[in-house]
């Protein structure tokens, strides 16, 4: 039975805010041409504002920068010093923006414009935006109360906390950028340990299902659209399954961010009451509505303004080496002997252009679809854009603006190891489906 301290307006509540954020997050609705989540169209309503893209990431630039001069985040790594000057790069790319001078390959369709407006502004948009609303996913004992039903599943399989799967489905369902933030704000909390923020934030933040579509339609393969979709979340969730047991998650340490030791949680039958008790003990422990929205809203500005720069420095840089160095088709070979053994239509081309995915998810599509290739090519590569999750023209800022304990070598060799068990995992069921 559930324990007798909980009135019925308490559950009343908790009931109402937890229907509203699956709601805001998970429930696809249609407004006009366009059948999205509330968060998306709230954030494509705002964007329609006249010049807002253009005033907006003007705005987020120069105080994103200024806020890492405030809070000298240059002074945390060396990795985190790095960051700063590319941060401080940006300014060029601000520079040419605004006054529309430079070189006309950056003005093209592909360069600036899909940086800025694509990505930039759409992410330091939504993480805003989708932080009010956040809390009432976390704030209110909702993941507390799912996460006693997913603890059987998620700890052997993920080796993460029952609440982790709330991150997996916001990546899936709404953004990669909210659930880093949900992941980054519990493991805050001490409720995540850094092995546990770090396989989620690695493996299960991953682009969501509107960016799938962008790539699917590039690909030319929306007419296989169900299929790609089951097939990238069994892969992307298997991938992070494996990668969770080796090197280098595998040697994080099981302690939380105020370094109190961890605690393994007993195995225990699960009754419908735990997770009621669960779910209405976290309610009660929360602060007022307005007063979690607030906290929850500040953490998402300064995430934004943490990642505004950095997604414009480092993503255009990563596009200009993609298009003027070969340094990508260099990298595209460590992927070349596993494009060959599965037998993929033009190995090595499909190699190189699954190199380019560590600068920008998006790069490989459009290479594998002008080169007129088969349809399982096609599929791997959009496939293997979205389970390899890391990509320093957006996901790898956005953790770098949380405090979730990742180095820069983390980043390379999970990639490396997701792209190569993501070839290897999603030949064989492309061969036997298509």
């Amino acid at each position: 039975m559930v324990k007798k301290k909980f009135n019925s307006m308490d559950i009343t509540l908790f009931i109402i805010y937890a229907l509203f954020g699956i709601f805001m997050f998970f429930v696809p609705v249609k407004i006009g041409d366009s059948n999205t989540i509330p968060i998306d169209h709230i954030t494509n309503l705002v964007k329609k504002i006249p010049n807002y893209n253009f005033v907006f990431g003007i705005f987020m630039v120069l105080a994103g920068i200024a806020y890492a001069i405030k809070t000298k985040s240059w002074q945390k790594s060396k990795l985190h010093l790095v960051f700063f000057a590319l941060k401080l790069v940006s300014l060029i790319f601000l520079f040419m923006y605004v006054t529309n001078k430079g070189p006309a390959r950056i003005f093209e369709g592909d360069m600036l414009p899909l940086i800025w407006n694509g990505i930039m502004v759409s992410v330091t948009t939504i993480v805003p935006i989708g932080s009010v609303f956040l809390a009432f996913l976390t704030g209110f004992g909702l993941m507390e109360f799912i996460g006693v039903f997913m603890e059987p599943i998620m700890r052997p399989v993920f080796k993460t906390p029952g609440r982790s799967a709330v991150d997996a489905v916001a990546s899936f369902v709404g953004s990669y950028s909210l659930a880093l933030l949900i992941t980054n704000r519990v493991y805050l909390e001490d409720t995540y340990t850094k092995k546990e923020a770090a396989i989620i934030a690695t493996g299960f933040s991953t682009v969501s299902a509107t960016f799938m579509i962008i790539v699917a339609n590039t690909l030319n393969i929306m007419d296989y659209w169900l299929a790609y979709f089951w097939i990238t979340l069994f892969v992307t969730f298997l991938v992070t399954a494996i990668t969770a047991r080796i090197f280098p998650l595998n040697r994080k340490p099981q302690e939380y961010y105020s370094g109190k030791e961890y605690v393994p949680e007993a195995k225990k039958k699960i009754a419908f009451s735990d997770a009621v008790d669960a779910g209405m003990t976290a309610f009660k422990n929360s602060g007022s509505l307005l007063s979690v929205i607030k906290e929850n809203f500040i953490d998402g500005f300064k995430m934004a303004l943490n990642i505004a720069p950095s997604l414009l420095g480092v993503g255009m840089i990563g596009l200009l080496l993609a298009e003027y160095t070969p340094i990508f088709h260099i990298i595209g070979y460590i992927f070349y002997p596993f494009t060959l053994i599965t037998k993929v239509e033009e190995p090595l081309m499909v190699a190189q252009a699954l190199g380019m995915s560590i600068a920008e998810m998006l790069l490989p599509a459009p290479i594998v679809a002008n080169a007129g290739l088969g349809l399982i090519a096609r599929m791997l590569v959009a496939i293997v854009s979205v389970s390899e999750i890391l990509f320093f023209s957006a996901s790898i800022p956005v953790m770098m603006g949380t405090e979730i304990p990742l180095k820069f070598s983390d980043y390379i060799i999970i990639w490396v190891e997701r792209i190569i068990l993501s070839i290897v995992i999603s030949m064989p069921i492309l061969y036997l489906f298509f």
